[in-house]
């Protein structure tokens, strides 16, 4: 029998990517998990996010009968995927910040990626620019708080305006600035917000539909479709019920998660493929 399609991420950003997911394949079963417990992502430890992502993503593609395993999340993208692919048998589908499309969409060639501390420093990020940014001029903003925001507000509470204008200010020292890379998949939700607190139209760009077209060509005959898709959390199960089920989930179950380091075989049988979505 064919699994869901199973989205992970540190927390709830991940539904972003679910929705344009559920805009290219609308008749797909899909399934979430995300390690809320141990966010943010972006300021710990790399050798401890590795093994957790690693054990996290394994529980879940077990648990789930995953055929595919989507990282909607760019810091365990940028850090852990060469780990998930020695240790799942099934595709799995990476986050990388939209650096192509937006050097591509510049009329000014000045841009700004909008990210958390772990992406913004990843040597990886920097790779993106060199290979298809080298002739624009990149502002690297580190913005971690606005991950709380975003995790605030899908669950009801309110935006911190100003937390949210600090957090944008130093893009408009830039007159030329014209786009901006939102590189963490939280900040999609917010990007009514986002655009409200802008001084100046720019463009803003995300992965999420890059990441759905990738996932539309590997998963050739999704699962169909059959009521809300199953939800895994590693917090409190109650805290996200009603986030997810606006995106289509049942109400999330917790997710024992074996401690890192633990070595279990394989889930389930295939031949392991690692795939970025090509933005």
């Amino acid at each position: 029998m064919r699994g869901p399609i199973l989205i992970f991420d540190s927390g709830v950003g991940g539904l972003s990517v679910v929705a344009a997911l559920r805009q290219r394949l609308s008749g797909a079963a899909l399934a979430y998990v995300c390690d809320d417990a141990m966010l943010p992502y972006g300021t710990k430890n790399d050798d401890w996010l590795v093994a957790r992502i690693v054990s996290v993503c394994e529980t879940a593609v077990r648990q789930s009968g995953a055929s595919v395993l989507v990282v909607a999340c760019n810091t365990a993208s940028t850090l852990a995927l060469d780990a998930l692919r020695e240790r799942l048998a099934v595709p799995v589908v990476g986050t990388v910040p939209a650096i192509k499309p937006a050097a591509r969409l510049s009329c000014s060639r000045h841009l700004a990626l909008l990210a958390t501390s772990a992406t913004v420093n990843r040597a990886y990020t920097q790779a993106l620019i060199d290979d298809f940014a080298a002739d624009c001029r990149v502002l690297r903003l580190a913005a971690d708080p606005l991950v709380e925001q975003a995790e605030r507000w899908l669950v009801g509470g309110a935006l911190d305006q100003q937390m949210m204008a600090n957090c944008l200010a130093p893009l408009w020292d830039d007159a030329k600035l014209d786009t901006v890379v939102l590189g963490c998949t939280h900040f999609p939700l917010l990007r009514e917000a986002l655009e409200a607190a802008a001084p100046r139209p720019v463009t803003w760009i995300d992965s999420g539909d890059a990441i759905a077209r990738r996932v539309a060509q590997v998963v050739i005959r999704p699962a169909p479709l059959n009521g809300p898709g199953p939800a895994w959390v590693t917090g409190p199960e109650a805290r996200l019920a009603s986030a997810l089920a606006a995106y289509g989930f049942a109400a999330p179950r917790y997710l024992e998660v074996p401690l890192p380091g633990k070595q279990t075989s394989p889930v389930p049988d295939g031949s392991p493929t690692f795939i970025d979505a090509d933005l």
